[in-house]
């Protein structure tokens, strides 16, 4: 089987190296890539959002599977157009159409979502520019902290957790007023919930679905969670709370509802969901979807999953993943994010990645990165992530943070405190 995937991050790189062990797999290509998804495959230079550029390239290397890694493509509509040629309906896709990919593309239609189908979440009201002065007097009603979100995709940053009542009537006029673009065109603002955070993802074929291994990540820049929000500073899977009566009510009360809600809207959605979820003392409620697999979640998701990869996305896409089996390995995987200088506002690229080659007992997941004149340089925010399995969460960590401690590039920076809430 020929496989494409899209993307160049982290996650698209956990996705290739897992997809390259499968024996199912004839040739791998990764569009744009990175310096280590060319590890694992053959990095093609087409944007993820060159819809007819990938057409071409699908029909020249007559691509079975395509697997859609970002958000960005499947908002766009990506699978709508895939399925509108004739000559491209045989390739199976992961990853949803526009219909169910909005489930990320717009919080205000999560949350409606939701409310429809009794899934738990945070009380919202959502607003634009045009009623801005009724948004303030919803903030006023409500007690700190304030919870703004954009309604679009923003890179996850798009959300802004505020104690003072000022202060988040001036970033809500600032979102509106485009501090987001496009995407804080219209802002959800919602209750905020106090609890521990989790991520629970699926693979679905849009009727069945397998729950894949949970995780917690962490967001912010700085220790202790504080800072600016990130794309994710580390993660780690298994998630102690994440006991079986906390996941059979996750299952219960939001993966069943969600399934079933998106058959009802008619919406033909496989691939995978991510429920971004709190815990709010012992009951799930879910705070966003994401349409794809998280980053850097994946980073530790993926290396838990013992069963052939490519087996259950081929399945997805046939609708008959209830034939397949999935194992998970028992073990703890940590993984610490690597990141630029300056990051998550203005950092430097184009440096010099060290002792890559020195790295034992640990994955190494290349997120912004690429190769230039035999050299690895950094090229993005999130530069490496490093994956190290264990018993337990502190000895995963203590490889984890062993080799982090070996890899150097000017500017790094790494939180030193992924897993400190468990």
């Amino acid at each position: 089987m020929n496989v494409l995937i899209l993307g160049s991050g982290g996650r698209e790189h956990a996705l290739a190296w897992k997809i390259a062990q499968s024996k199912q797999l004839n040739k791998l290509y990764i569009a744009p890539g990175n310096a280590g998804t060319a590890i694992e495959g053959e990095n093609v230079n087409i944007n993820v959002n060159d819809f007819e550029g990938i057409k071409s390239f699908v029909m020249e290397k007559n691509i079975d599977l395509l697997v859609v890694g970002p958000e960005d493509p499947l908002v766009n509509g990506i699978t709508d157009f895939f399925k509108s040629k004739e000559e491209l309906k045989n390739v199976l896709i992961i990853g949803p159409d526009k219909a169910g990919a909005i489930l990320e593309g717009s919080k205000e239609f999560a949350k409606s979502f939701m409310q429809k189908y009794n899934i738990p979440t945070a009380g919202y009201s959502a607003f634009t520019k045009e009623t801005l002065e009724d948004a303030y007097l919803f903030l006023e009603k409500m007690e700190s902290p304030y919870v703004l979100k954009a309604d679009g995709l923003a890179a996850g940053k798009g959300v802004l957790i505020i104690d003072n009542l000022s202060e988040a009537k001036d970033s809500l006029r600032e979102m509106l007023n485009g501090k987001f673009g496009k995407a804080g065109s219209t802002v959800v603002i919602e209750q905020f919930l106090s609890g521990i955070e989790l991520s629970v993802f699926v693979l679905t074929d849009g009727i069945n679905y397998k729950i894949l291994p949970e995780a917690k990540d962490y967001k912010r820049i700085g220790e202790n969670d504080t800072g600016l929000n990130t794309g994710g500073m580390g993660a780690v899977s298994p998630v102690p709370f994440a006991n079986k009566d906390f996941m059979q009510k996750v299952e219960d009360e939001i993966i069943k509802p969600t399934i079933n809600g998106l058959q009802k809207e008619n919406i033909d959605y496989r691939g995978f969901i991510f429920f971004g979820l709190i815990n709010v003392e012992g009951s799930p409620y879910v705070i966003e979807y994401n349409v794809r697999m998280g980053d850097p979640e994946s980073e530790v998701v993926i290396p838990r999953i013992k069963s052939d990869l490519l087996d259950l996305l081929i399945s997805a896409g046939k609708q008959n993943i209830i034939e397949t089996d999935i194992e998970f390995e028992e073990e703890t995987v940590s993984t610490v994010m690597l990141v630029s200088g300056g990051y998550p506002e203005k950092y430097e690229k184009g440096k010099e990645i060290l002792g890559l080659d020195k790295i034992k007992d640990s994955i190494i997941f290349h997120a912004g990165t690429k190769e230039t004149e035999g050299k690895v340089v950094t090229n993005g925010g999130r530069v490496i992530a490093v994956s190290s399995k264990g018993q337990n969460i502190s000895q995963a960590l203590e490889k984890s943070y062993k080799n982090a401690g070996l890899i150097d590039f000017d500017g790094k920076y790494y939180r030193k405190d992924i897993g400190f809430d468990l």
